[in-house]
């Protein structure tokens, strides 16, 4: 795919100042470089501009009195010196100076206790990119095996991009953020972690794997989930006649990058796609249905369902009220009735209205207890459309 090509994202920016997080290469800068074109802007990924800083914080104030009230700037890296967030409050208060305000971090602003700006600018986050911003170059197996990361998506190469992007994450985002104090450790903790991608999380199985404490995998997956590389699905914990499982599910938030931590760039097989599908689906339920995605807030809570008894579970439910959508995941272009054994065992659950399969088939039909399938496109339609 050629390098020049771009998406318009969905993100809407708003009228005050706010935050936009997100994993490296996500597209950020180039969002706010459209959006934006004529914004003062700081890039504090830039080592002089950054290092000027860091010597004399001030100076970065001096430079914003030359900016006209109630413009638009943007501060790119922002992490990297929350002092200056100081700098930003008085500036939205004194010159109603609106602020976008890009990181791919929030971990360093809250180890210095910003509080983001106390409720003066929202906090926003991009995702990769979606079927809905990439409209006929959509490629579900492309995505799956490479993510949807705009860096990568648009390279020639993406292999090498990928791998690139593991070393320059340690690096810049590790390394030269001192995040972390045994970046060996880290290193051999990634790989591990991607194993448990849509899996259950079992802390103490991942830090003997890892060859590090139990409290170290805590903070490093605090770390994943703080880059916005990672993040975990709680389990809903209702009250039905079994006990429900406590422990949450780990959610990489683009397969490609996953997978390049594990060193795997050739064809997905049946068994790693259905992983690779579930966890993308999981990622869309978050850019569509969480707060701050700029997408809307479409539901109150997203969890997944697992009794501890009987072995069934369903991959996604979804709060709405008092009512529930639930929602499995299969990577198969047919079904058969072990398919749709979770959503028959969750039926019991009080308030469940709609229970739906997405599948690799190219036809939806309905079960006669009532339960949907359908295929991804289909899916993503009704997704979009606010229906799901």
């Amino acid at each position: 795919m050629p390098s020049e090509v771009s998406y318009q994202r969905l993100l809407a920016p708003p009228k005050q100042s706010f935050f936009v997080f997100g994993m490296r290469g996500v597209g950020k800068s180039t969002w706010a470089q459209a959006l934006f074109p004529e914004a003062p802007r700081f890039d504090l990924l830039n080592e002089g501009v950054y290092q000027n800083y860091l010597r004399d914080p001030g100076m970065f104030g001096r430079e914003l009195l030359r900016i006209p009230p109630g413009s638009r700037v943007v501060v790119d890296e922002v992490q990297r010196l929350p002092a200056l967030l100081n700098e930003v409050h008085r500036f939205i208060e004194e010159r109603r100076l609106r602020f976008v305000l890009l990181g791919s971090s929030a971990r360093k602003l809250k180890q210095a206790g910003t509080n983001l700006l106390a409720g003066r600018a929202l906090r926003q986050v991009m995702l990769p990119l979606l079927p809905q911003e990439l409209g006929d170059d959509f490629d579900l197996a492309e995505v799956l095996r490479f993510g949807s990361l705009p860096i990568i998506w648009r390279s020639p190469a993406k292999q090498e991009t990928l791998e690139a992007y593991v070393q320059l994450y340690l690096k810049q985002e590790i390394q030269a953020e001192a995040l972390v104090r045994n970046l060996p450790g880290f290193a051999r903790f990634l790989p591990v972690a991607a194993l448990f991608h849509a899996q259950v999380l079992n802390v103490a199985g991942l830090a003997r794997d890892a060859g590090v404490a139990r409290t170290t995998v805590v903070g490093y997956l605090d770390i994943l989930a703080d880059t916005y590389l990672a993040w975990l699905l709680p389990a809903y914990e209702g009250r039905l006649r079994v006990k429900e499982r406590k422990h949450p599910k780990l959610y990489w938030t683009d397969p490609g990058v996953m997978r390049a931590i594990k060193r795997e760039f050739h064809p997905p097989g049946e068994q790693e796609r259905g992983i690779l599908l579930e966890g993308w689906v999981a990622m869309l339920l978050q850019a569509y249905g969480e707060p701050g995605t700029g997408l809307g807030r479409r539901y109150d809570g997203l969890y997944y369902w697992a009794p501890a008894a009987g072995g069934t579970e369903v991959d996604f439910l979804i709060e709405r009220g008092r009512e529930f959508a639930a929602i499995e995941v299969k990577a198969r272009r047919t079904l058969t009735a072990r398919d749709f054994s979770g959503l028959r065992a969750i039926a019991e659950l009080k308030g469940v209205r709609r229970r739906t399969v997405v599948f690799l088939g190219e036809r939806s039909f309905n079960t006669e207890d009532g339960i949907e399938a359908l295929p991804v496109d289909e899916f993503v339609r009704e997704l979009v459309a606010g229906r799901v």
